[in-house]
């Protein structure tokens, strides 16, 4: 299959992702459960043999959200509300709540009092570095589980646990090899077709992703490395719904080469341990990997996995997209901030929300620091 077509099989997902559940429950009859949070155990929800997939909030008006969650909650959380409340989640059988932030938290309490689905709250730990935080872990994956067999009537067996986890580490380990094919080539592939790329992956059938996967590496590997040497651009944050970004970064001559975002790398980043028991490894991954600010791994935690980033990919330069109310990534950016001034990184911080244009004054900003690198 030819590279473009494959790359439009992703971007016409990531673009109408409800279109595509919607056909593949039609098709299947699969039970369809939607998640909040890239730290949603969906493993557990293979063996289930339902459907997991992220719920990203596509509604541009927020008006019926806004009656329940204040306006200074993030438009992420207020537009998943309103897609549960408008009906455009009118297939949706269940939702998961991995307990990411308060927002999050409290965004579970309201779907569960307004919106008819089966409910799963996923308490995870927050402070990772404690010696406790596995087993507690352990605990309620356990828990998580129970709830899934109760509510989906199925028994989820330690051998269907185990190729769930099989099937998720080979869908990680090719979008980990995409990323680092665009690190050693770069522009090899534009940086809004990669995000698509992760933002379908967690979307569709897993099976269905790695094959194209698979067919899209291959047709990679055969690209002659480009002789240009552009800026090597890290983006940074909780999310970057906004294409023109990426395009206005390769208009100016760079390009993003990895990024640290709840939509991109940190959904595949990390192995689970596929000679351990199923509940365990699952929690280890948890425990062990890169997690975004709203999990406490350490003071510098955060920072230092910044600093192996810039190192690892050559970056010449950061942006943080700053999602607007996030509070977990604006508590980190200080200390971070304060960092990459000592090291002289060049860097910009962008808030924007979930579905606002890119305006002339982010445009200025965004080139007037392309220009200075």
């Amino acid at each position: 299959m030819q590279k473009e077509k494959i790359i439009n099989s992703f971007r016409e997902v990531a673009e109408a992702p409800y279109a595509y559940l919607r056909k593949r429950k039609s098709d299947t009859g699969k039970q369809m459960i939607g998640s909040t949070c890239a730290f949603t155990p969906e493993e557990f929800i293979l063996a289930a043999g339902a459907h997991p997939f992220r719920i990203f909030g596509e509604s541009e008006s927020l008006s019926g959200a806004d009656a329940h969650l204040q306006a200074y909650s993030c438009s992420m959380a207020r537009g998943m509300l309103e897609d549960g409340l408008s009906g455009k989640l009118d297939f949706l059988d269940g939702v998961v709540f991995p307990h990411a932030c308060d927002t999050i938290q409290r965004l579970s309490d309201i779907w569960r009092l307004n919106i008819k689905s089966l409910h799963f709250d996923v308490l995870l730990p927050v402070k990772l570095d404690s010696p406790l935080a596995r087993s507690y872990f352990v605990n309620v994956l356990k828990r998580f589980q129970k709830d899934l067999e109760k509510a989906l009537d199925v028994k989820i067996t330690e051998n269907a646990l185990n190729e769930a986890i099989v099937l998720m580490n080979n869908l990680r380990h090719r979008l980990l090899h995409l990323y680092e094919l665009q690190s050693a080539n770069p522009g090899i592939i534009s940086g809004s077709n990669l995000s698509s790329i992760v933002k379908a992956a967690m979307v569709m059938e897993k099976q269905e992703t790695i094959t194209l996967l698979d067919d899209l590496l291959e047709a990679l590997e055969n690209e002659p490395f480009s002789q240009k040497t552009p800026k090597r651009i890290l983006i940074s944050g909780s999310i970057c719904s906004h294409p023109d970004i990426y395009q206005m970064i390769e208009g100016k001559g760079a390009v993003v080469v990895w990024d640290d975002l709840c939509s991109g790398s940190r959904y595949f980043e990390g192995l689970v341990d596929e000679d351990k028991n199923p509940v365990e490894a699952i929690a280890g991954r948890f425990t062990e990997r890169y997690v975004c600010p709203a999990k406490h791994l350490g003071v510098k935690f955060q920072m230092e996995n910044l600093k192996k980033l810039v190192k690892e990919h050559k970056i010449d330069g950061i942006l943080f997209m700053l999602l607007k109310f996030c509070e977990p990534f604006s508590f980190d950016y200080p200390d971070i901030k304060t960092e990459l001034e000592r090291m002289e990184i060049p860097f910009l911080l962008v808030e924007m929300d979930r579905h606002n244009e890119v305006d002339e004054q982010m445009r200025t900003r965004i080139d007037t620091m392309l220009e200075i690198l």
